[in-house]
This record gives C-alpha cells, structure tokens and sequence, in this order.
C-alpha cells in the first residue's frame, strides 16, 4: 500500500492548488482517504477527510468553505480542492488512509498508511 500526495507549490495568498493522492498497489475507491498538515513547528492536524462511497466528505472548521475533498474513480485519484489560500495554510500536506476497505472517515490515530508530503508555501 503506497500513497503519494502531489500538487504543492508556492502560491499567493488567495490563491488555489489542487492536491492530488495517488495510489499504488490498492483501489482508492475502497478506503476512506483523509488529508492531513503540518506547519512548521506545529503539530499534525486534519484538513479533510472522504469517506470509501464518497457518503461522507468532512472538512476542519478552518478550511470549510475553502477546501473541498473529492475523488476521480476512474483515475483511482483522490484530490483536494483548496481555494482562497492564506499564509496559515502554509504546510506539508499528506494523505492517508487506514487500510480498511468500506471505512469511513476513522479518527486520525487510526490512520495507518501515509504517503509522503507535499509541500504549500503560501506567501507574497
């Protein structure tokens, strides 16, 4: 099971990225996929999260309305939509997922397998 998050950049602040997890060696449309951040010098936290049947899409409060999760089948992507950046977004973004097909979104301590991270810089 590997992941691998893409779409990082610099970006100015009001900007847009879209994020891109991709898979190797298991379907995406079975597990729940979460995004999770990390600024610098600051703990990990959970940006978003789609549940295995798409039922169930979740956002932190601080990105809500900004950041919008979704997932391409077809590609076996899953993405996530971020608009109207600002400097706090800055961080490495990582997907995840817990490993267990027909989940939905777990608690972030229960996510086991993580791609490596993806850097967004937003700034002047």
């Amino acid at each position: 099971v590997q992941l691998q998050a893409s779409g990082g950049g610099l970006v100015q602040p009001g900007g847009s990225l879209r994020l891109s997890c991709a898979a190797s060696g298991f379907t995406l449309d079975y597990y729940a996929i979460g995004w999770f951040r990390q600024a610098p010098g600051k703990e990990r936290e959970g940006a978003s999260c789609i549940s295995h049947d798409d039922d169930s899409t979740y956002v932190v409060d601080s990105v809500k309305g900004r950041f919008t999760v979704s997932r391409d089948s077809a590609k076996n992507m899953v993405y996530l939509q971020m608009n109207s950046l600002q400097p706090e977004d800055t961080a490495v973004y990582y997907c995840a997922t817990d490993g267990f097909p027909g989940s939905s979104c777990p608690p972030a301590t229960d996510y086991r397998y993580w791609g490596q991270g993806t850097l967004v810089t937003v700034s002047s």
